[in-house]
């Protein structure tokens, strides 16, 4: 059975973090709608509050059972008391794994990501060094650290925005445009990881319940990841709607051809 609840919050990311405290359930278990987007107005003056709905599965009422007495307690019967004997502890050392040999570049193209990195992480005043390798035309930027987290951001749109900020500025002026990649600490593959469970599951929702669900905004590459997931998907189809940056993918019911 399908249910919904309504929170607002300050913002979008409080209300969602409300309702599922409510709820007691993960992000992954409901489909989120926001109804109105926080405003914080000037000084405090004309703030709107966030309103989001979170849609669930509930599961069925179960019927209720008549009770019946409890038995009566069984005869304590004494226990003897054995000894134990101690057993002397193994320690397992781990095993050895290889370190996979990482081949860092030493061209132009990395000397620039490098100059502009470290000047923008100055400025940021956080503590930072880039690790650049290449794969043909794409430099793979892996940045280290104490306190990874701030470059990362919020669903990874710091680490975004560090991206598209090296790519600009590395390619302007140059003829070949080179493809740059930032990853850290890897959150890349542990989001894209997320994102394809994330389509699976509402596409199991989609197909039960023969309905579309809209999934929250997303930027260009997280929408390629859930059409790419869901694409050999039999029973769905999907498609984004909306303009940037509230652009959102569509997973639509497709009922199957007999």
């Amino acid at each position: 059975m399908l249910k919904f609840i309504e929170v607002t919050g300050k913002n979008e990311d409080e209300a969602i973090a409300k309702g599922l405290a409510q709820l007691g359930l993960d992000r992954d278990d409901v489909s989120l709608e926001i109804l109105e987007r926080g405003k914080t107005g000037f000084l405090g003056i004309g703030s709107v509050p966030a309103k989001v709905k979170l849609t669930y599965e509930a599961p069925d009422e179960a019927p209720v059972v008549e009770e019946k007495p409890a038995p009566a307690p069984a005869p304590v019967v004494e226990e003897k008391v054995v000894p134990v004997v101690a057993t002397q502890s193994v320690e397992v050392e781990p095993a050895q794994t290889s370190t996979p040999v990482v081949e860092v570049v030493d061209d132009d193209v990395a000397q620039a990501i490098l100059r502009f990195q470290s000047g923008l992480f100055a400025q940021m005043g956080v503590e930072a060094t880039s690790q650049v390798t290449r794969d043909g035309d794409t430099y793979q930027v892996v940045l280290q650290g104490d306190n990874m987290g701030a470059l990362i951001g919020h669903r990874g749109e710091t680490l975004d925005a560090i991206q598209q900020l090296t790519g600009y500025v590395v390619n302007r002026g140059r003829s070949h445009r080179v493809r740059i990649h930032v990853d850290a600490e890897g959150y890349r593959a542990r989001r894209e990881e997320a994102l394809q469970r994330l389509a699976h599951k509402t596409a199991a929702k989609v197909v039960k319940y023969r309905r579309n669900i809209t999934l929250e905004a997303m930027n260009a590459y997280e929408r390629h990841v859930i059409h790419a997931a869901l694409q050999d998907v039999a029973g769905v189809s999907t498609y984004s709607t909306g303009t940037e940056p509230n652009r959102r993918t569509v997973v639509a019911y497709t009922p199957q051809k007999r």
